[in-house]
């Protein structure tokens, strides 16, 4: 999916009862009356919509608007005067995106205060629209908003999180960078037949309380296949956090339902250099998925981009977390210094019980995608519960996401650092057949207290092929250890080889277990 082009397909808030339709009306016609809310309304209300019929969105925008490049879309800004709180005493302030280039449908603001909702009136007069070739004379007075950006005391100049686009989100940990996005949810994700992308439709924001460091907000999502209400407590720091709750209810049954799904793009890196046309030596937001399952094994799979669409799932039970992480914080190892991939934040998804019931049986997954360029987000990564979603369910997850460089929860075992490949066989001798050399790198836990002589074990497990020249020795430059092995294949397939290492000492786990897919190539390719 393309950063530039969020909206390919996007949904209309189908409003069934009264009250909704009231605020809704209120919003567009700018009458300042409120109504009562609270978390459980909107799930009530999310409920009754998932009940009735979905409406096909009207995404219909004035031209100046619809036909606006991105550059002349990113010129628009909120005056800072009009941002949500900006005439309050508070630590937080909201500043509201304007529609236009792939941006087409209206999301609903309100502001919550006392348990009373007022809808927030959208005035073109609140945008500097100078630079963008629009006319704010030409635009109807109930338009409405985008997507919004949060902003926090300690700079009021600087993005703290941002909602827009479908379900999608992103902030911002101690780096004070932004990388990969998050979203409220994903259905059919690398299936053979077209992604549903639900959509954030409205969005109520709670006035914080004087001197709070913690930002409610909720949302209201949408889309063919279902409804649901969401609630986030977001509170600033490194890392950033944000407590999610979910209610969701069906319209219909999802084969694929991706709960606290997450998005990043990896171009390529140390372990895959098929898209290493450019100067710099490694492109991505994230370099690994990291998974802490059920039974405490921490796994870490090194991220590719495949030459066509892969689909990995990790079963577990009540997983304790899992996220998409970018490890490698050298410059030197991108040399950009203009977006700064080195200081990408890492997000972590913690997942919580519900009235003592947490998430059950199901898989982590992991799809990939291939991406041309540095623009497509080509990563995706969410739970995938094991019982498919039947209408009239109501299902409810709830989970702490992280954000940022410093991650709350990691294994205990030393962790891979690096993963290369290259040509197998020995050097100087010549090569009879082809194989592939992996190399992991290790460091942490107790690798460091090791002595040199310490009988280190690498214990490695291939789908298919024969794994040889193996070996684990430490690596004094990373306090760790280094092992390697050569994969050579037993047959013309170029279907996909799994693999699975980590190290051991008398027979007990010195490190995380590394994970990983090779797809060998055409036989006719498989030069040595």
């Amino acid at each position: 999916m393309q950063r530039r082009d969020f909206l390919k397909s996007a949904v209309n808030i189908a409003a069934a009862g009264l009250p909704m339709r009231t605020l809704f009306a209120a919003s567009s016609a700018g009458v300042s009356g409120s109504q009562p809310f609270d978390y459980a309304w909107l799930k009530g209300h999310a409920r009754a919509l998932a009940g009735s019929t979905y409406v096909p969105p009207s995404t219909d925008l004035p031209k100046s608007l619809a036909g606006m490049n991105f550059d002349q879309f990113q010129s628009i800004r909120l005056r800072p005067e009009h941002a949500l709180w900006a005439d309050k005493d508070l630590n937080f302030r909201i500043e509201f995106f304007h529609l236009g280039y792939q941006y087409r449908q209206a999301v609903r603001m309100h502001e919550v205060v006392n348990g009373q909702a007022r809808p927030l009136a959208y005035d073109p007069k609140m945008f500097d629209l100078s630079k963008s070739g629009v006319s704010a004379r030409t635009l109807p007075k109930d338009l409405g908003y985008a997507g919004l950006r949060l902003n926090f005391h300690t700079d009021w100049g600087a993005d703290l999180a941002v909602f827009l686009g479908a379900s999608y989100f992103r902030a911002v940990g101690g780096t004070r960078q932004y990388g990969l996005s998050a979203r409220g949810l994903a259905i059919d994700s690398g299936m053979g037949k077209p992604e549903e992308f639900p959509v954030f439709t409205a969005f109520w924001l709670e006035r914080p309380a004087p001197d709070s460091n913690r930002l409610t907000l909720y949302a209201l999502l949408e889309s063919p296949s279902i409804a649901g209400a969401y609630r986030f407590d977001i509170a600033p720091g490194e890392p950033l956090t944000m407590d999610v709750d979910a209610a969701l209810y069906p319209r219909k049954a999802i084969e694929r339902l991706g709960v606290a799904p997450l998005t990043s793009m990896y171009l390529y890196g140390e372990n895959d250099r098929r898209m290493a046309t450019d100067w710099r030596p490694e492109i991505h937001d994230s370099d690994g998925l990291s998974i802490n399952t059920g039974s405490d094994e921490w796994i870490w799979r090194p991220l590719v981009n495949p030459a066509g669409v892969e689909v990995n799932s990790y079963m577990d039970e009540n997983p304790r977390g899992f996220g998409l992480m970018q490890r490698d914080r050298n410059f030197d190892h991108y040399e950009d210094d203009g977006v700064f991939y080195d200081r990408r934040p890492s997000l972590w998804i913690q997942p919580k019980a519900i009235l003592d019931h947490p998430w059950g049986k199901g898989a982590v997954q992991l799809v990939e995608l291939p991406a041309p360029d540095e623009t497509y987000d080509n990563i995706v990564a969410y739970w995938n519960p094991l019982e498919k979603p039947q209408p009239g369910q109501e299902l409810l997850f709830s989970y702490r996401m992280y954000w940022g460089e410093r991650m709350p929860a990691q294994s205990p075992l030393a962790q891979v650092v690096a993963t290369r490949t290259g040509i197998g066989g020995i050097i100087g001798q010549k090569r009879k057949y082809f194989s592939l050399r992996f190399v992991v790198d290790f460091a942490g836990g107790y690798l460091a207290l090791l002595a040199r002589d310490a009988k280190v074990e690498p214990v490695i497990w291939a789908s298919r092929g024969t794994v040889e020249i193996t070996s684990a020795r430490p690596l004094a430059e990373i306090n760790g250890y280094r092992a390697m092995f050569d994969l050579k294949p037993t047959d013309d397939s170029t279907a996909p080889i799994d693999f699975r290492l980590y190290l051991r000492l008398k027979g007990q786990p010195l490190t995380e277990t590394w994970s990983y897919q090779w797809i060998p190539p055409a036989v006719a390719e498989r030069n040595f």
